[in-house]
């Protein structure tokens, strides 16, 4: 009896237990209900029986339990007190529990603090790269930041579907792991290519003689398209950029985290990585605004920039190969789960197969709305802003050190937001969580097109506080950038994919492909589009901002329509789903033992034949 229950001092029973306190043995067991021949019968040891499917049973205690037919003997527990004891009794018993650090399974640490890491170095990079690019393609001379909505619509949108493609191809041809070092090398030879050779050697490489001849025969008007090729290296800089945040963060880490993980650990450590993802921003613009301040200490005549960006690409350098070292070691000394070979059908929609989905259900076409919205409106509101902000810091110094404070406060922003954001949804719900961001955007840019339209009348005004209206109108466009920005992360995002959650299964994957397809380019490119037409019809973006703020206003409010109509058709839907969850667990029938030894009644039963009756 002491082999089979020990309680290690915390618990006593009596010397002598029977059997039947443990085990309801009824004499119409199996055996007694088979009549089996003896030839049959696999005979009995040391008081124990075999079942039909080579299991053992009790037929009385024992203080020696052995193994029968290969297979260790049950053993029938009192409490979890003793399961855990009997379980540590016998080395290697399934009791054993894996080894854990601060409640976390070494196993999982593995997985999860190079994740980590990857994941902080990805986004160090792409902040130093991201302030880097509009540095680089804003201050240039003979560019400005009407180059931005060329750039994005006519480089960066072509060389994206070409990668693309191209990956897709490579996707077929190699490994995972030879795959992942194939497209992060080249990244990473460029940035350090860029610092310590294109950009020294820039004035030879770029046709400036050449864009200055197109610009006199073409006009002002074609300023931006021009300067693209005026810049073309600095330009190709602003696409790998933006390639690293598109193709490295979510292709390269998000598909190499799925990979590795489990569900379990993904919902218990995918948020923590957008938190860590917001300490990287204020790390990085920290380091940005160290190494653009450097220009301070240098002599005359010193290409202070030059000496920025060469300190600059090297830490990306450094960062990209630690991501390579931290890759390698998770492939070499961390096991990974197995995956069910069972692949999910996915819709594949025609993008007019898409728009008619679109058009043809009210709750999708309210979300389409909404991420079409915040495409264009932030699209609007960020060129606006740069080109304002290279006329307040015309230096590429002056202009990366803003851009580094940027970054940190959006970090920090971010940070705090995202601790928020959980009680908003509970405080408030989806609803109030789905306006703040229109609405953010909203009272922002009514006082950051203000500064700029009605700048002189109130300059006399602004002075008295030590500041120019275009000074004013960088820190309100910047107030409007980062507050937008950590509203998207932190509310936005969530909203849009909780609204998926109660449509049925057809609508919600043929609806987020849809999105996918048409919606999420539409954003994107839709703001460039209206910004290149203004720039063409009235010649540069500065006419153009009276314009530009009109509509931002008839797109915000447009969203904060969808929104409000949205959260009346997901309430409706919430409400529609836990109704039917209350009539599923209302319908159920829950089993009760009934008084005359038929153990297949229930409650929904009859009163005839589930309880007796007095006649």
């Amino acid at each position: 009896m002491e082999a089979v229950i020990q309680t290690k001092g915390l618990l006593s029973f009596p010397s002598n237990p029977k059997p039947k306190s443990f085990f309801n043995q009824p004499q119409s067991g199996l055996r007694h209900r088979f009549n089996l021949p003896n030839s049959l019968k696999p005979k009995s040891t040391n008081g124990l029986s075999l079942n039909l499917d080579g299991f053992t049973k009790f037929r009385s205690f024992t203080t020696n339990p052995s193994l029968v037919c290969g297979r260790k003997t049950k053993t029938f527990h009192v409490c979890k007190a003793s399961a855990a004891a009997a379980a540590n009794a016998v080395p290697g018993g399934d009791g054993l529990e894996s080894a854990k650090f601060m409640g976390v399974e070494v196993v999982t640490l593995k997985k999860i603090v190079p994740l980590g890491l990857m994941f902080f170095c990805i986004l160090f990079n792409y902040t130093i790269l991201r302030d880097t690019k509009d540095v680089l393609v804003v201050t240039a001379q003979g560019s400005s930041a009407e180059i931005i909505p060329f750039l994005k619509t006519w480089v960066n949108l072509p060389m994206a579907i070409g990668f693309m493609l191209l990956y897709t191809k490579l996707s077929n041809v190699l490994s995972k792991k030879a795959l992942f070092y194939t497209v992060i090398l080249p990244f990473i030879a460029f940035f350090g290519a860029f610092g310590f050779v294109f950009y020294p050697l820039s004035n030879l490489i770029h046709p400036t003689a050449l864009a200055d001849r197109l610009l006199e025969f073409l006009g002002p008007r074609f300023l931006g398209p021009l300067a693209i090729l005026r810049i073309w290296s600095f330009c190709l800089f602003y696409v790998m950029a933006e390639l690293w945040g598109s193709v490295v963060v979510s292709v390269l880490f998000w598909g190499f985290a799925n990979q590795i993980t489990t569900v379990d650990e993904a919902k218990k450590f995918y948020p923590l990585f957008g938190l860590g993802a917001n300490v990287a921003l204020i790390f990085s613009g920290r380091t940005v605004k160290y190494f653009s301040n450097m220009r301070k200490h240098l002599g005359p005549g010193v290409d202070g920039w030059a000496i920025s960006l060469k300190y600059m690409m090297s830490i990306v350098v450094l960062m990209g190969f630690a991501i390579c070292g931290l890759y390698w070691w998770v492939n070499t000394y961390v096991p990974l789960p197995t995956r069910s070979k069972k692949k999910k059908e996915k819709p594949n929609m025609t993008t007019m197969e898409s728009l008619k989905f679109l058009v043809s259900s009210p709750y999708i076409r309210d979300l389409a709305t909404l991420v079409v919205a915040y495409g264009i409106s932030i699209n609007l509101v960020e060129v606006t802003w740069k080109s304002k902000l290279k006329a307040q810091f015309p230096s590429p110094n002056e202009y990366s050190s803003f851009m580094g404070d940027f970054s940190t406060a959006t970090g920090i922003t971010t940070f705090t937001m995202m601790l928020l954001s959980q009680w908003i949804f509970n405080k408030y719900g989806w609803g109030v969580a789905a306006k703040i961001t229109p609405t953010v955007l909203l009272l922002t840019g009514i006082g950051f097109f203000s500064l700029i339209l009605f700048g002189d009348p109130l300059g006399p005004g602004l002075m008295t506080f030590g500041i120019t209206p275009l000074l004013a109108a960088v820190y309100v466009g910047a107030m409007q950038n980062i507050f937008s920005k950590s509203a998207k992360y932190s509310l936005f995002d969530p909203c849009k994919e909780m609204a998926y959650i109660p449509l049925d299964e057809d609508t919600k994957v043929k609806g987020k492909a849809a999105i996918d397809v048409v919606c999420n380019p539409l954003g994107k490119s839709g703001g460039a589009l209206i910004q290149q037409f203004m720039i063409l019809t009235f010649g540069s973006l500065a006419n153009s901002t009276p314009y530009l703020g009109g509509i931002l206003l008839v797109i915000v409010l447009a969203w904060l329509g969808a929104a409000r109509s949205l959260d009346k058709q997901f309430t409706a839907l919430r409400r529609e789903e836990e109704l039917e969850k209350e009539m599923e667990r209302a319908a159920v029938k829950i089993p009760v033992v009934s008084t005359d030894g038929d153990d297949n009644r229930s409650l929904g039963s009859s009163p005839e034949t589930s309880f007796p009756r007095n006649s």
